[in-house]
């Protein structure tokens, strides 16, 4: 595919210090876990229903449209994000965003021209934030394709969780930014795995 899909909003990408890291758990018995951190108490449904999603978030999300020119014409791009400069925070950004491509250009049914879709895409990725892929695999929203991946960047320092999926004509991403030290964390599962499209 000779043009990149991925468009990465640097403006919204703002990663806080690395300082210490502090503990978001307490062991308990049995190996339990307690979730500390600041996102545990804050959570809520967003619904937008001029994008057919909703998605948890652990605080307010800020809308954004940018008009991006591509090889196929101008596309509208709209992000959802909400940010956080908490140091002990598990994330510090989480994202949802999506585009409507013209007819004839991708669509979910497009078997094999979703291949290279997703391929140029997590390429492109890597490459725009000069970080290394560490996985990826295919996934699917109901009966509809995606991909997950993520990528390590600022020297290993921060990494970015994507999951995106084409629905019909339209391309969703969601992704959280994190540091290193908390790549493991129950807030970016929750927000990767709330998405759900409203009928």
């Amino acid at each position: 595919m000779k043009y990149c899909f991925f468009i990465v909003l640097f403006s919204l990408i703002k990663i806080v210090a690395f300082g210490a890291e502090a503990m978001d758990t307490i062991p308990t018995p049995f190996g339990l876990k307690i979730d500390l951190s600041p996102e545990s108490k804050s959570w809520r449904e967003f619904n937008s229903y001029d994008g057919h999603f909703s998605i948890l978030s652990p605080g307010e999300m800020t809308q954004k449209i940018d008009s991006i020119q591509t090889p196929i014409g101008t596309l509208a791009y709209h992000v959802f994000f909400f940010q956080t400069n908490q140091q002990n925070a598990d994330n510090v950004l989480y994202m949802l965003s999506y585009c409507d491509y013209p007819e004839g250009a991708i669509h979910s049914d497009s078997t094999e021209l979703l291949k290279d879709f997703f391929d140029a895409t997590v390429e492109s990725a890597a490459k725009a934030v000069k970080g290394e892929l560490m996985y990826e695999r295919n996934a699917k929203y109901k009966d509809y394709p995606g991909k997950i991946w993520r990528i390590d960047y600022l020297d290993g320092k921060a990494l970015i969780k994507t999951k995106a999926y084409v629905i019909g004509r339209r391309y969703y991403t969601i992704q959280t930014i994190t540091r290193k030290d908390r790549s493991l964390n129950f807030s970016s599962d929750k927000f990767l795995d709330s998405f759900k499209l409203l009928e």
